[in-house]
């Protein structure tokens, strides 16, 4: 991002938390197009530096048009510069080749859906081309694959490097939506059935892809994809460095979908809390420990029987928070392990601020206040047996009647065991006290898991002993069986066996954007590549 907007003056309420610059380097070119938008409404920083920032950002790229938009309102003039203009050539002739040089598998496509709608409609086959006829004969034989099609109708790879070319101009250039279809088509006549991401220019295709869902907001799309990705990066053969970066980018892209869509945030603390991601978020990005907080406290993951998941988080937020912290995390973690239960109602009031400062959190700023305020009384609840309403309704900000509807309410919602005491103006808590079948539960609950293995490690010292092996207590150690208390392992440290390096989502260097006319400007009309010094091309 352009260090105008680095240098801006930084307000507790707006930029010193502002993550815009931060996730930048693991974002999509054009996705921070949508994220500068929300800075400008927000007004964390200037209009001027917003707008240079855009400005930083189209250069290079295919977006001529709109960089000439920003340029005369930047420069508050109506004359196109010259070297804009010989750009905005370049890019229109570029695009004439591209299209003529994808014109034979386009209409091979083209040709099949008129095939497929026939078979709908039962048309007349004897209407049909000769290539039409072709491929109706792929389809039937379930042949409709680049080598079906480059045996039966004689075509080139160089056919095929040519619309994958185009697929990725069109998004460079803002048409998303035909992007999209053609990277799908692409995907489906390159990759092995059931095998994502296989095929020439498999990952990048589906890095293209997801990222062209994202910004026509086709999240039901776009979590499919993102569930293809994730298998990908889990079963590719790249070297761990590669890896660890593509999660990364993953990581960051997510946060488009899952804060979109209906089942998102269950979908993060999911993938969040997978062990290679959580590596990933711990040695590369600590900053994404916000987006997991926000979707704890949101969907009430840590209470009742995610209690494992709460203690997982204060572990990860105790030991990061000397590599990153915001009044989001210190709001848990103080409520969590210190019990200040006056600090987090201060930080309540930051954390606000914060939400409604976050592209991504925004929208779900007041949700999140009434869930926090739920969680404080719940842990309070938990640890106090009588509680003075009058006392509480301070802490929460209300007026006394609104403060015991809203306890009220909560005891119902939260099932917990408490009365009011409408004389003495009290909450009297129950006792909660587990019984004697869930101790045992509780106490014999990973006995299968640690009896098996024993028993491995006592076959593998008996093989070793038969064998002469001189016995290793390294190898008998118990590493495999990960934390018996939480069933996720140990070695979650920073860098404790992370990966890293690689390019994450590899896109291209451009986008052009009215330059096709492909495109209009909002949210979903923006996107494509990076240009390349964000990590090089699809």
């Amino acid at each position: 991002m352009s260090e105008a907007v680095e240098a801006a003056p930084a307000s507790r309420t707006t930029s010193q938390y502002d993550l815009t610059r931060t996730i930048s380097k693991y974002l999509d070119l054009h996705m921070m197009f949508p994220l500068l938008d929300f800075v400008e409404m927000s007004n964390i920083y200037p209009a001027d530096q917003v707008a240079q920032a855009r400005l930083d950002l189209l250069d290079g790229t295919n977006m001529s048009d709109y960089a000439m938009e920003i340029y005369k309102s930047l420069n508050n003039t109506d004359e196109d510069p010259p070297d804009m203009v010989e750009r905005r050539a370049e890019v229109f002739a570029r695009m004439s080749t591209l299209k003529d040089e994808a014109g034979i598998l386009t209409e091979v496509f083209a040709d099949k859906a008129v095939v497929e709608e026939a078979s709908l409609t039962q048309v007349d086959p004897a209407s049909f081309t000769q290539q039409q006829l072709s491929v109706e004969k792929l389809i039937k034989e379930q042949n409709f694959t680049w080598k079906g099609i480059k045996g039966e109708l004689g075509l080139e790879d160089s056919a095929l490097e040519a619309y994958y070319a185009n697929a990725k101009f069109q998004s460079d250039c803002g048409d998303y939506v035909t992007a999209a279809a053609a990277l799908k088509s692409y995907c489906d006549i390159t990759q092995t059935p059931g095998v994502p991401g296989s095929g020439p220019n498999g990952m990048s295709a589906l890095w293209g892809r997801l990222a062209c869902e994202i910004l026509v907001a086709n999240w039901d799309g776009a979590l499919t994809l993102l569930r293809e990705l994730k298998s990908c990066i889990e079963f590719t053969n790249a070297p761990p460095l590669e890896q660890l970066q593509q999660r990364s980018w993953l990581l960051h892209w997510s946060l488009f979908v899952f804060f979109n869509h209906a089942n998102g945030r269950d979908e993060l603390v999911t993938l969040f809390f997978e062990e290679p991601f959580m590596q990933a978020i711990q040695t590369n990005c600590p900053w994404l420990l916000r987006y997991l907080v926000t979707a704890i406290i949101l969907t009430k993951a840590g209470a009742g029987g995610g209690k494992y998941v709460m203690r997982d988080l204060m572990r990860v937020l105790e030991h990061e928070k000397h590599a990153y912290t915001d009044p989001v995390t210190e709001f848990l973690e103080g409520l969590q392990m210190s019990f200040d239960f006056d600090g987090a109602q201060a930080r309540l009031v930051e954390c606000e601020r914060v939400l409604l400062s976050d592209f991504f959190l925004c929208n779900c700023a007041d949700e999140f206040m009434e869930a926090a305020r739920h969680f404080i009384f719940e842990t309070y609840c938990r640890i106090h047996h009588k509680i003075d309403i009058g006392m509480l309704a301070d802490k929460m900000g209300m007026e006394m009647e609104a403060a015991e509807k809203w306890i009220v309410d909560l005891i119902r919602g939260s099932k917990l065991d408490a009365k009011i005491d409408s004389r003495d103006n009290n909450v009297i808590m129950g006792g909660t006290f587990p019984s004697v079948y869930q101790q045992l539960m509780g106490k014999t609950k990973d006995l299968t898991v640690r009896s098996y293995t024993l028993v491995n490690m006592l076959k593998q010292l008996a093989t070793d002993t038969a064998n002469g092996v001189t016995p290793d207590p390294a190898n008998y150690s118990g590493r495999g069986g990960g934390d018996w208390g939480s069933g996720r392992g140990r070695g979650r440290g920073r860098g404790g066996g992370g990966r890293s390096g690689g390019r994450g989502g590899d896109r291209g260097s451009g986008g052009g954007r009215g330059s096709s006319g492909g495109g209009d400007r909002g949210y979903q009309s923006r996107g494509g590549g990076r240009n390349s010094s964000r990590g090089g091309d699809w």
